[in-house]
């Protein structure tokens, strides 16, 4: 297209490009594929499998295990896409790098500035929960952290309101009244409760010093943490095993397909981290073979893992009783033994410490690849002299988690966190549905199978809107006659479903007049489905980040863009 906005990247020139830093040296290379898959698991088990895990199952009962599955087919189909690209695309900058390539510059600053949302917010809620973890583990040792320092404002003003308006406190769970009492006690300056997450800055500060002092110290705390979770969530697996009682998983999905659907965002969170292998790319000893193969591994072992601990949970308690915040631990101190309990929140450190490390490498990797472009200041592609590391762009990562993590509530970031991913996911399918048939150097590279999707896509569309109106027909008829008092809320309320049925007409459309191929078809509208279940309330927060980002892109990015320069120095010439 002749239009700026739609201006594309070479391969050659990425290529060439990532090797002139600013400062004149290079990321060091150090990374094999073991180190990769290690990254991909404590990105992938970390929060989702020691948190989020236990409300998921209070809402679907043991069928969320089936929705870990059918999550991790969606992410396996956006993970064969990512893997195409990242072997012939070996460079930093993730979906971003990927769409520059195959979409254009405008689309390509919307996914890094989406990538900057998820990884910073994915981040802040690890960093919540690690906080969570921490002071309950050293209450086990008879040491108590001040409650107004180690939990967020919002949540303690709530509570304190709450009751407040109250005549009757008996029905306000236990996180609530300790929320008010946190309140309470909390020093003032003048009006201003001192209220603050102190945990959760300090492992991120920890985290910051550690990716900031080199990539060989960052790889070597991951293995070691990776080696320990995989260990104790092994033991979980094996001594829960015995406690478990089959009458449990009766009935598998109490709340049927709604009530498991109500997990979605809570387990697609836990499987964000895979897309973060591929921003460590020019950190690799041999980026296109290890990158996809790293990829495919993570993806596997946590999808098994996940599986496995959901049937083991549900087993050994009632699904109705895991609506805690540590859920593991909690199964254990039920049956009794309170010992296994202590490992578990111990293991949690480690393993949301291995998840803010893994986002704390990623995110500024991807800043540092947009600054190279132009579409960011030049200080964002330092790299240090001597620890070989994006420095400028590294202690920005920390200040941005850091700061919010001090006073943000854990359930609205991980909503974000998953539609931003799930958005990054699709754009990454598109793009690779928009090279199809472009010839690229693909030979000893990965790419994804091909399998015509000229009539399986309209087929299965058609099943989908049969479906759909079987099941949802009151839904559709209420959006067309806006019989409900809030007609805005209403609207609001089905425009994500409507955006998918759309979005199916036109791949349908599209794969029988391109003969698209099946698997980022698949990729695209099986991420698209999962976004609709997020709630439009996430999809509006993420279009006004997304109009801040447009916003700062075309009063900055466009014109200070390196293709943008290089097309006036030819029109001058």
């Amino acid at each position: 297209m002749d239009s700026p906005l739609w201006r594309k990247k070479s391969l050659e020139n990425i290529l060439r490009e990532k090797d002139i830093q600013v400062t004149g040296t290079h990321l060091r290379r150090s990374l094999s594929v073991r180190d990769l898959t290690a990254f991909g698991i404590a990105a992938i088990v970390g929060a989702g499998i020691f948190s989020t895990i236990g409300n998921a199952a209070a809402n679907g009962g043991p069928a969320i295990s089936v929705l870990f599955i059918f999550t991790a087919v969606a992410c396996g189909f956006s993970a064969l896409c990512y893997a195409e690209f990242a072997s012939k695309i070996p460079v930093s900058g993730s979906a971003y790098t990927y769409a520059y390539f195959s979409l254009g510059e405008i689309i390509a600053w919307i996914i890094g500035w989406d990538l900057l949302l998820e990884y910073a917010i994915g981040n802040i809620a690890c960093a919540i929960s690690w906080s969570d973890y921490f002071t309950e583990f050293i209450k086990g040792f008879g040491w108590h952290f001040p409650d107004y320092l180690s939990m967020d404002y919002f949540s303690a003003s709530r509570a304190h309101r709450l009751i407040m308006h109250s005549t009757d406190i008996s029905h306000f769970s236990d996180q609530v009244l300790n929320a008010n009492k946190a309140w309470l006690a909390a020093p003032s300056i003048g009006p201003i409760k001192i209220i603050a997450d102190i945990p959760a800055l300090f492992i991120v500060a920890l985290i910051t010093y550690i990716t900031f002092i080199g990539i060989k110290e960052s790889r070597t705390v991951n293995n070691i943490m990776v080696g320990l979770k995989l260990l104790v969530i092994f033991g979980v697996i094996v001594t829960g095993s015995f406690y478990v009682h089959p009458e449990n998983w009766s009935p598998f999905a109490p709340q049927g397909v709604a009530g498991v659907l109500k997990g979605v965002s809570a387990v697609f969170f836990a499987f964000i981290g895979f897309d973060a292998i591929s921003t460590t790319a020019e950190e690799c000893r041999n980026p296109s073979r290890d990158l996809p193969r790293s990829i495919f591994y993570a993806l596997a072992i946590c999808t098994v893992l996940y599986v496995l601990i959901s049937l083991v949970l549900t087993g050994m308690v009632h699904y109705s009783e895991l609506g805690v915040g540590d859920p593991l631990a909690f199964v254990f101190k039920k049956i009794g033994l309170d010992w296994v309990g202590g490992i578990i929140a111990f293991s949690a450190l480690i393993a949301m410490a291995g998840v803010i490390l893994v986002f704390g490498l990623g995110q500024p990797r991807i800043w540092m690849s947009m600054s190279r472009d132009g579409l960011l200041p030049k200080a964002f592609s330092k790299i240090h002299p001597k620890y070989k590391t994006p420095s400028f762009a590294t202690i920005v990562t920390g200040i941005v988690v850091a700061v919010p993590a001090l006073f943000m509530n854990l359930t609205e970031v991980t909503d974000l966190t998953s539609i931003g991913t799930l958005f990054a996911f699709i754009v990454v399918c598109g793009g690779l549905l928009v090279l199809q048939g472009k010839k690229t150097e693909s030979k000893g590279l990965y790419t994804v199978p091909y399998i015509n999707g000229k009539y399986i896509v309209p087929l299965m569309v058609i099943g989908i809107t049969a479906v759909n109106v079987i099941f949802n027909g009151n839904y559709w008829v209420d959006f067309a006659s806006n019989r409900e008092a809030n007609v805005l809320y209403t609207i609001a309320e089905k425009i994500p479903m409507a955006v998918f049925i759309l979005s199916c007409l036109f791949m349908a459309w599209k794969s029988y007049t391109r003969n698209y191929s099946l698997i980022p078809v698949l990729g695209f509208l099986s991420c698209m489905f999962l976004m609709t279940k997020l709630g439009h309330t996430n999809w509006l927060r993420f279009f006004i980040w997304l109009t801040i980002g447009l916003v700062v892109y075309f009063s900055f990015s466009r014109k200070n863009s390196k293709l943008n320069l290089k097309t006036h120095d030819i029109q001058e010439q």
